[in-house]
């Protein structure tokens, strides 16, 4: 592990000296995730991209290297389809994500390399670090937080920066 680990706890996420509360996925911390089973996938998750609402967020409070959701993107989730675990656009038929949501979730992700970028079919896709709906609520396998702590994680991420899920914490 380095210094600028993203480390999840029984107790929450350890990062740079803080303790920063956080959900995981509904379905548990899993060694053997799958796609649809609302799990949080243990390993070690390189943090490969950020995506925010430029109408939502200011970019120039970011890192240089997040990117603007656009209206038209998408994350596909199909797993028999050959962009499975790949930002897609509209239109675009097999099942997706879509990234621009009505609601604050997606206004700020931090998107992991679990299953990317040659996605194995069915291994799960999309374990994204994203706004939580309410504190404490589960989320489909993605590791959520308060708006205010996601946006000090991401002023603070550094190349190289990885979600660590221990598999100590698997259930």
């Amino acid at each position: 592990m380095n210094a600028q680990d993203l480390i999840l706890t029984p107790a929450g996420l350890r990062f740079r000296g803080r303790l920063i509360p956080c959900t995981h996925g509904r379905g548990g911390i899993r060694a053997d995730k799958r796609e649809g089973d609302g799990a949080t996938p243990t390993g070690r998750h390189e943090i490969v991209g950020m995506l925010y609402r430029p109408d939502r967020i200011d970019g120039a409070t970011l890192p240089r290297w997040a990117r603007p959701i656009r209206p038209f993107d998408l994350w596909c989730d199909a797993p028999d389809h050959p962009d499975y675990n790949q930002m897609v656009s509209a239109p675009f038929a097999a099942s997706h994500e879509r990234l621009r949501r009505a609601d604050p979730m997606y206004d700020l992700i931090l998107v992991t390399d679990w299953n990317w970028p040659d996605a194995l079919p069915g291994a799960g896709s999309a374990i994204f670090l994203h706004q939580w709906r309410a504190p404490c609520r589960p989320t489909a396998g993605c590791v959520a937080f308060a708006r205010r702590d996601l946006h000090w994680i991401a002023r603070h991420l550094a190349e190289g920066s990885r979600l660590v899920v221990p598999e100590a914490l698997a259930s």
